[in-house]
């Protein structure tokens, strides 16, 4: 269907691509992985004709319709979601548009060319019956109400939204287009775990064909049947999912390294007789012959290794039994109660993760811990001797953005030494040059990592972290959970991010029911534990 042959890419000096192909295939779903900057994006562009190969062909049938959902969203205002959705869907919005113009225009007969009208009428709606046009809005609403939209957002101005909920709008238009092939680019990015687990069935189920990066390891090996990684400016191709690709490398990587310490040992054995024998007259002429020998030899290189190193920090100041302890607190937005009488505490050694569904008040109750928020009603006590730090994603933006990465981390430890700080800034991947990067061009996964760098740095004894893997590669994700497994302080958070939940909660706190009355759920083990006893990876979402 999709083809690249030969291809090769170059950005200024950067070379991405050299001499590769790759072909994708109808109904295919395959995911696309390969550290920053080596091409992901750019694969994306080159399909849908944005860019051109240096070399090589990209073939893309003419009538194929494509969807490209990207992490940037076009400016959304002045209608209401539900029309925002259904008019941005690709060519069926187009003719749903163009229906309701033409309807407006068959009301005048005395028109002169209300002939023309009729005849354009009849065509158009043979094509929006054909994509299905008439379950336009019944679809939108179900991909609405599936990317965890209420009723009520659903009929108001999308402009009203934030950031994160309008890329959710984008997602809606990719979802509800009746396209042949969907590019997605981080699709669970600013999705909870709710609306994760029910895109994972919708693109399982899906006619179309899926190309996608994704730092979602479960939603990945849940949904692709291939996985195209982006290794060294080739495109080389694993048939299975992420975990069988992990495999299928450490297998590969075994036989390189074993080759490689064979051909090493043979050289070393080879250039010894050399050096005991180059100036030995009667085998000299054998040692020169071995001299040629190892000059002809195609060195092998050892294989690539990208290793997950934990961060060493500093362990926290011991915190008290009584970490925080919440009592009778009532919180409401306007007429929207989300806790009522809500008592809840953290004790010495506890990890819990918040689960609950939309609206259901779980960053609400982050900020009352941290202080960022009080509750109408009720109390919220730290312990005596709790240290507190606070993620979210709000504390992004709070960076400033004419310091460079080093400058960020010197100014908020300056008594620190150099060495001690660019180990920091190394174990969170500023390595080399990338500390010298300004604020201000960093993307969300740079920004996340430094923030994250400076909190764990001079590490407080509780933590408190709303989201904290949005926007983190699979590295830096597996790297924050090995080395908050080590953390000996109490921890509270938020995560869709089941890798996060599975290796770090060892309690589970579910406040779905706290906004209709009911009291929260507090299952005493950990969110392995509560998935096998509840059969839900989320309030409500079996697994």
């Amino acid at each position: 269907m999709i083809s690249l042959k030969n291809i090769t890419k170059r950005h200024g000096h950067q070379i991405l691509f050299v001499e590769t192909s790759m072909q994708l295939d109808p109904g295919e779903k395959v995911g696309l992985v390969g550290p920053n900057g080596a091409g992901k994006s750019t694969l994306f562009r080159l399909i849908t004709g944005e860019e051109k190969p240096d070399e090589g062909e990209v073939s893309v049938p003419k009538r194929l319709a494509i969807g490209h959902f990207r992490q940037d969203t076009s400016e959304m205002s002045g209608r209401t979601v539900l029309d925002e959705v259904i008019t941005g869907c690709g060519r069926l919005g187009e003719l749903h548009d163009e229906l309701m113009v033409l309807e407006g225009r068959l009301a005048d007969h005395e028109a002169p060319d209300y002939e023309k009208v009729i005849a354009r009428y009849g065509h158009v709606q043979d094509e929006y019956s054909h994509l299905g046009g008439y379950e336009l809005d019944a679809r939108a609403h179900e991909i609405l109400h599936g990317l965890g939209f209420r009723d009520d957002q659903i009929v108001n101005d999308v402009g009203a939204l934030s950031g994160g909920w309008k890329m959710r709008v984008g997602m809606a238009k990719v979802l509800l287009g009746a396209f042949d092939v969907l590019l997605l680019d981080e699709p669970t990015n600013h999705l909870d775990i709710e609306s994760i687990l029910w895109l994972e069935t919708w693109l399982h189920d899906s006619k179309a064909a899926v190309l996608m990066t994704c730092h979602d390891r479960d939603f990945m090996d849940r949904v692709v049947t291939r996985i195209i990684d982006v290794d060294g400016g080739e495109l080389v191709s694993y048939t299975g999912n992420y975990a069988f690709m992990e495999r299928m490398q450490k297998e590969r990587a075994a036989q390189q390294q074993a080759a490689f310490e064979r051909q090493s040992a043979m050289i070393a054995k080879m250039q010894r007789f050399i050096d005991r024998f180059g100036t030995h007259v009667a085998k000299a002429a054998q040692a020169q012959s071995r001299a040629k020998a190892i000059a002809k030899i195609e060195r092998l290189d050892p294989p690539k290794r990208q290793e997950i190193v934990p961060f060493a920090f500093k362990q926290p100041p011991r915190v008290g039994e009584d970490v925080v302890k919440l009592a009778g607190v009532h919180k409401a937005y306007g007429e929207h109660a989300v806790y009522r009488g809500f008592d809840f505490e953290v004790k010495r050694g506890d990890r819990w993760c918040v689960m609950g569904q939309n609206g259901s008040g779980k960053s609400t109750l982050l900020k009352m811990v941290a202080g960022m928020t009080q509750p109408d009603a009720g109390t919220v006590r730290l312990g005596a001797s709790v240290k507190l730090g606070y993620f979210a994603q709000q504390a992004l933006e709070l960076l400033d953005p004419a310091l460079t990465v080093w400058q960020t981390i010197d100014r908020r430890f300056p008594l620190e030494a150099t060495g001690t700080k660019r180990n920091l800034l190394g174990g969170f991947q500023f390595g080399g040059d990338d500390i010298e990067k300004r604020v201000a061009i960093l993307s969300g996964g740079e920004r996340s990592r430094l923030v994250l760098a400076s909190i764990l740095f001079d590490p407080p004894n509780f933590l408190v972290l709303d989201e904290p893997t949005n926007h983190l590669d699979l590295v830096t994700k597996q790297m924050l959970v090995e080395t908050l497994a080590k953390y000996d302080g109490a921890m509270l958070f938020v995560s869709h991010d089941r890798t996060f939940l599975r290796g770090l909660a060892n309690k589970v706190l579910d406040v779905s029911a706290c906004p209709d009355g009911g009291r929260p759920v507090v299952y005493p083990g950990s969110y392995v534990d509560w998935v096998k006893k509840t059969g839900m990876e989320a309030p409500g979402v079996h697994a």
